[in-house]
């Protein structure tokens, strides 16, 4: 049934925003679609992700899309808070004052991208 790699992806409302967001606060390789479709491929780590664009029909995701793996969380956060980048406090979750969650399983951390999906950096296994 499968004939290839499967993919995941998710919408924006502005691909211009994410395109520079991915692009250049959180360095990933991005790479446009044709300009006849509007979407972007995410390269990370070897794996592909498409970012299509929804306009105005666009509703973010309230679960993490993209969990991004990093050997320390703490130095990625303080790197990306340094990029502009804000961190969610969830209630009732032991996070500390970084937004890390420190309470059982890996360090994680959660952000939204423009369009408002949630994304993490996770503790690499």
């Amino acid at each position: 049934m499968v004939a290839g790699e499967a993919f995941s992806g998710f919408s924006v409302d502005d691909l211009a925003a994410a395109q520079a967001f991915y692009a250049d606060v959180l360095g990933l390789q991005v790479h446009a679609g044709p300009e006849s479709m509007p979407l972007l491929n995410l390269d990370v780590g070897g794996r592909k992700i498409l970012v299509y664009e929804k306009g105005a029909g666009h509703v973010p995701a309230t679960y993490t899309v993209l969990n991004l793996p990093v050997l320390d969380v703490e130095a990625a956060v303080r790197d990306l808070v340094g990029r502009g980048v804000e961190f969610v406090h969830y209630d009732g979750m032991p996070q500390d004052e970084l937004g890390i969650h420190r309470g059982g399983g890996p360090l994680i951390a959660w952000f939204s991208d423009p369009a408002g999906n949630v994304l993490s950096v996770i503790a690499r296994d």
